[in-house]
């Protein structure tokens, strides 16, 4: 692993010419709808919402409408905010869901004309009907438990080239601890005033609350198996007092 000179700032990476973002995939469905559903639950106004986490209002509103994804960061900026586990908007509630690619075997098709396996309480989660989530800026989200988890975020994470959590000059914050192991490709992670770069059979670990940036490095995706624990238990001081932003709030993240 070989660790890159920090940059004076902890909210700025160093000077360089921008990474050209992979073009965002199209948005997945019913993920804006669940986000507005959760927002109109806990009384907060687009408005409100957007304000809370740093954002434009017309951004949260062409989530909420399906038009654009999100970033890795404002998707943890808006979940956190309303209180969501991640495992929230990958719940299709009756909607279809964008699944991993992968043969579709007799056995996955009888599982999914009969239910996944999170509704049948089966414990595993098999890799054709993992439900995903393309990010903007080329990033893809694969949920790997088959239930419900309230405490751990599991995921097969890709960062398509150029792909980043969010833009250059940016960082982003949320509760709980981060564990990743890379499988392929190259990722730069930058952690308040360092920045480091992992490869194949790496691993990291560190504190979500501190300000930190991700990125795939080179010319091929950075293929990555990802755990966050503990996110909700997030112990920042809420950004807005939560008559201005979403009721609930459990702080603040860009």
């Amino acid at each position: 692993m070989a660790i890159r000179k920090p940059t004076t700032r902890p909210r700025v990476t160093a000077a360089a010419a921008p990474r050209k973002p992979a073009k965002s995939a199209p948005a997945s469905d019913g993920l804006g709808a669940r986000l507005r559903a959760a927002r109109e639950r806990q009384g907060a106004t687009v408005r409100g919402l957007a304000r809370a986490v740093g954002v434009s209002p017309s951004l949260v509103s062409q989530i909420e409408r399906g038009r654009v994804m999100p970033s890795v960061g404002t998707l943890y900026a808006i979940t956190t905010e309303l209180g969501l586990a991640v495992d929230d908007v990958f719940k299709d509630e009756g909607e279809t869901v964008t699944r991993a690619a992968g043969p579709a075997t007799a056995k996955g098709a009888a599982r999914r004309a009969g239910g996944t396996a999170a509704s049948s309480g089966a414990p595993v989660q098999q890799h054709e009907t993992r439900r995903v989530i393309r990010l903007a800026s080329g990033v893809r989200w694969e949920l790997l438990t088959a239930a419900p988890d309230d405490e751990i975020e599991f995921l097969y994470v890709v960062y398509d080239v150029g792909g980043e959590s969010c833009p250059v000059d940016s960082m982003m914050q949320h509760g709980g601890k981060e564990y990743a192991y890379l499988l392929s490709g190259r990722l730069g992670v930058k952690i308040g005033f360092n920045e480091y770069e992992i490869g194949p059979g790496d691993s990291i670990s560190f504190d979500a609350q501190m300000p930190h940036r991700l990125f795939a490095i080179g010319e091929q995706p950075a293929v990555a198996v990802w755990v966050v624990a503990n996110r909700q238990g997030d112990r920042r001081t809420p950004a807005v007092p939560a008559a201005r932003g979403a009721r609930g709030a459990r702080g603040r993240s860009k």
